[in-house]
């Protein structure tokens, strides 16, 4: 399969680096987050496989973490519409 990787350095959260990885059809093969909540991020990645871009984009953008007006699911969703504005 054709896969494109991406990464992206995330602002004013803990994670330091996204991985994405797309398939051939545009949709998200693989998802890894460096640094931030182990957990959540594992789910957050897990539950991502499979969606297109721009659904993870609706469904994540805008969520904020403890008042920082940003959030890792929320740089994951800038990430992707950086990569959608490319593509």
């Amino acid at each position: 399969p054709n896969m494109k990787q991406y990464e992206y350095t995330p602002h004013g959260v803990c994670s330091r680096q996204i991985t994405i990885t797309l398939d051939d059809s545009g949709k998200i093969a693989a998802l890894k987050f460096l640094g931030g909540c182990h957990g959540n991020l594992q789910g957050i990645s897990a539950l991502a496989v499979g969606q297109t871009p721009e659904e993870l984009v609706n469904r994540l953008e805008g969520i904020d973490c403890r008042g920082k007006g940003t959030s890792c699911p929320d740089q994951l969703a800038q990430a992707l519409k950086q990569i959608i504005q490319e593509s």
